[in-house]
């Protein structure tokens, strides 16, 4: 029965490695960003744990200022004299207008003024532990997509390392006392490590170049700052090399941003190198341990 399990597993594994990588985005969309619909929706959370949700509207006279709400969709009822808060954290008293009331002229009354039917947009400020489910799209939903990427590879190549292993060591094990969770655990794993790692570290490098399962996930081409946390919205450096590469050139500078796209085919170049290069070392000193 174990056996006939085993089988069916290898089976399924081995088809999962020749599935095209957006047919994982779609199923990391499915099971990670939108969870089945079970706990709601991206939008509407089922959870929703360190963030703090503000309200933001712009006064009369032109300057932003926030409320702090309870939740996501919590409306506050705007009266004359609440307290809000401008970028800097200063506070300040609203001046609320109505039909019937005169609009102020002075700049300092302006700038501290809304309407009373003023609707202000949502600001989600999140800590770094920050969590909700389901999971929508963020940095950590795109991680577990990406480990379903590489899942089968790494475990075809850890299988394919534990049978590189001599059965000579094996049986010596054994010949010595050992019993069969002993020698697994003090010969086979130790021997076959090695090459476990270099079969990780080549599916990691992998990963870094992978575009189509992320961009169902991110639906975000280009962003212009790094993610905070794990569920912040985000974009990876193939999406933004291809942003930046369509970018119209600039009078002053005309190649600014292909200079930029550059720079980043040639970091990206420099850290699948160092992958590799890592992988064929460990390769290789594997090889001597075990000649």
């Amino acid at each position: 029965m174990l056996r006939w399990l085993s089988g069916i597993l290898l089976l399924n594994i081995n088809n999962l490695a020749g599935v095209p990588s957006i047919v994982y985005g779609i199923l990391g969309m499915t099971a990670f960003a939108t969870m089945f619909g079970v706990f709601g929706s991206p939008n509407e959370p089922y959870l929703e744990l360190g963030t703090r949700f503000k309200r933001q509207y712009m006064t009369e006279g032109m300057q932003i200022v926030f409320l702090p709400v309870e939740s996501r969709d919590s409306i506050p009822e705007l009266s004359n004299g609440m307290t809000a808060f401008k970028a800097d954290g200063s506070e300040v008293k609203l001046n609320i207008i109505g039909e019937d009331d005169e609009f102020p002229e002075d700049d300092a009354t302006l700038a501290v003024s809304l309407f009373n039917d003023s609707e202000g947009g949502v600001v989600a400020n999140s800590a770094w532990y920050s969590f909700r489910l389901p999971l929508g799209r963020s940095v950590l939903a795109a991680s577990l997509t990406l480990m379903l990427v590489i899942l089968p590879v790494v475990i075809i190549s850890t299988q394919e390392a534990l049978r590189a292993v001599p059965i000579s060591l094996r049986q010596g094990a054994q010949g010595l006392g050992c019993t069969r969770w002993q020698t697994v655990r003090n010969v086979t794993l130790p021997a076959a490590i090695p090459g476990i790692m270099t079969g990780c570290i080549l599916s990691m490098s992998r990963a870094i170049g992978e575009a189509a399962p992320i961009l169902m996930i991110s639906g975000i081409v280009s962003i212009s700052m790094g993610p905070q946390h794990l569920m912040d919205d985000f974009s990876i450096l193939p999406l933004q090399i291809f942003y930046w590469a369509g970018q119209p050139a600039n009078d002053a500078d005309p190649f600014t941003f292909q200079h930029v796209a550059a720079g980043a085919i040639i970091v990206l170049l420099i850290v699948l190198f160092a992958f590799n290069s890592v992988a064929i070392l460990l390769r290789q000193i594997a090889q001597k341990k075990l000649s």
